[in-house]
């Protein structure tokens, strides 16, 4: 690989307290933009951000596709270079912008390397806590602060059906079959949705959560986490059950404790997805 990835963290921290944590609740209205609707929102702090960090990876990882979740927005053909790069490096400048916009403090950095075709490290970095979750493929998921302490993460134990506590993205679910899909929600103890994927990513892997729900599949919001859940010893699968790589935009991703979890949520709640 060409990427040092403990660089890769700490520069995703750079742009954050360049770039991110000074707009924090100081945003203007001309600096906030609606994208597909009212609920997709940029800030100038995600343009700002992706800059940031696009240009240091231009001088330290030459070479290296780049692939950032607003460059995407202003030039879709980008997108599929992933699937026939080398190497790409996948950025979400701010993930969990409606609630950054909003002065939730619930919102994160994210990054991805993907080498041939595959997540070979994640990292998620949190401005307000100044800490990292970060996973390199086959070396255990990890949690690590600035002072160099580093904390190796496992998923939940796998439980009942009934006392499973987790996080489901509810707003892409087909209308059809979206009433039915909550209702057989009510057969789980909690359903969440921070409206952020890194920080139920986070707490998924921290191990405070039995399962995770996505419909929509989006590589900077899923390739980190996905890694990193998996590096605990959760498995995640696609709903058809087929492995989630980087191509994939949708088919929907179900995480879980275990496997015999995961097919016990895809028959008794989400099977209609």
């Amino acid at each position: 690989m060409t990427v040092d990835v403990s660089a890769l963290a700490d520069l995703l921290r750079e742009a954050a307290k360049a770039e991110i944590l000074p707009r924090f609740r100081r945003l203007g209205t001309g600096q906030i933009h609606t994208k597909t609707d009212a609920t997709d929102l940029v800030t100038e702090a995600d343009e700002a951000a992706e800059r940031f960090i696009k240009a240091r990876l231009a001088e330290t990882a030459p070479g290296v596709v780049f692939i950032g979740e607003e460059s995407v927005a202003a030039d879709p053909a980008l997108l599929p270079k992933l699937a026939e790069a080398e190497t790409a490096i996948v950025v979400d400048p701010i993930d969990g912008t409606f609630n950054f916009a909003a002065g939730v403090p619930a919102f994160g950095v994210m990054a991805s390397v993907v080498h041939r075709g595959e997540a070979v490290a994640g990292i998620i970095y949190d401005p307000m806590g100044d800490d990292w979750v970060m996973a390199e493929k086959g070396s255990g998921a990890w949690l690590k602060r600035p002072d160099g302490e580093a904390v190796r993460l496992k998923a939940a134990p796998p439980v009942a059906l009934g006392d499973m506590v987790g996080m489901a993205s509810t707003s892409f679910i087909p209308k059809p079959i979206r009433a039915e899909v909550m209702g057989n929600m009510a057969k789980l103890r909690i359903v969440g949705c921070y409206r952020c994927a890194c920080h139920e990513y986070r707490a998924f892997a921290a191990g405070y959560l039995h399962y995770l729900m996505y419909n929509k599949l989006m590589p900077w919001d899923h390739l980190a986490g996905a890694l990193i859940t998996q590096e605990t010893g959760a498995y995640v699968a696609r709903f058809d059950g087929s492995p989630y790589r980087p191509e994939h935009l949708d088919g929907g991703l179900l995480v879980a404790s275990d496997r015999d979890s995961w097919e016990t949520l895809r028959r008794e709640v989400f099977a209609l997805l």
